[in-house]
């Protein structure tokens, strides 16, 4: 058994992490948990099905109430560093990050932060969000793996990146395999740089700082179709979405296999993917 702030050290901990991120919290406490209902997006409706099948605690992934939920805005400086790591300017890297960071806040600043945290509190559900931690070793385990699979052949392609990505079972079980968005199958990759954590993506400025400081192609989750447009506009670099649900559930998985490991039961759903 286990209580709701051992769960987030742990998360915590797998990340490389010393401090809750803005995007995570404990909403709800709760003591001696055995069971957890663990799902991407966690609102009413699935609290009221994880009680029906006795869990203990709630975990969402991304942040559906509550502070995690107002200040998702603050966890995107991290891209900042990620940036500086693909060898971005770090003030050129910050001002990328303004804009889309701002429009971010505002998005949240006038949504229902209230609906699911109400809900867990007149349900008595232990509820808690795992954002950052879980996109973080996403990020970290998509970005060990091209580094793997690609190290060898600098002819590497885009369908090259395809296929790496299809090794993991969270990409070979999702319905929504990895697509390539900007590019073709036969185009050279180069440098592939995964960017997964962060909140959110973080704009237009910021995919044009990557292919800028020398990125030749993007994995992600996901990119709007303006993102699509301004980089095929520029014409600079290549963009392979890896998946939404598949990569979230590469990080939430590497928590709930440390969970099992303690004796935990997880259940898995609302787009978590199980990997075995």
């Amino acid at each position: 058994m286990m209580n709701t702030k051992e769960i987030m050290d742990l998360a915590l901990e797998l990340a490389g992490l010393d401090a809750i991120p803005a995007d995570s919290g404990i909403i709800v406490e709760g003591e001696n948990i055995k069971k957890i209902a663990i799902g991407v997006d966690m609102e009413l409706a699935e609290m009221m099905l994880a009680r029906e099948l006795g869990v203990d605690l709630v975990i969402t992934h991304h942040p559906t109430g509550g502070s995690p939920r107002l200040d998702l805005h603050n966890v995107m400086d991290n891209q900042i560093d990620r940036m500086v790591k693909a060898g971005v300017p770090i003030n050129k890297a910050q001002k990328a990050l303004q804009e889309k960071k701002g429009q971010v806040e505002r998005g949240m600043h006038v949504s229902n932060y209230d609906r699911a945290v109400s809900a867990a509190k007149l349900l008595n559900m232990p509820f808690m969000a795992i954002h950052t931690p879980a996109d973080i070793l996403a990020e970290n385990k998509v970005q060990a793996l091209m580094d793997e699979k690609l190290k060898d052949n600098p002819k590497a392609t885009l369908q090259d990146v395809i296929d790496a990505l299809e090794t993991l079972p969270e990409y070979q079980r999702t319905l929504a395999k990895p697509v390539i968005r900007v590019g073709k199958k036969d185009d050279y990759a180069g440098k592939t740089y995964v960017t997964m954590a962060g909140g959110t993506g973080g704009g237009n400025s910021v995919y044009k700082a990557y292919f800028d400081a020398g990125v030749g192609t993007l994995v992600m989750m996901h990119v709007p179709e303006e993102g699509i447009s301004a980089i095929k506009e520029q014409n600079i670099g290549n963009v392979v979405i890896a998946g939404h649900m598949a990569s979230d559930s590469v990080g939430i998985n590497q928590i709930c296999a440390a969970l099992e490991e303690k004796g935990i039961e997880i259940i898995r759903m609302s787009g978590v993917i199980d990997p075995k």
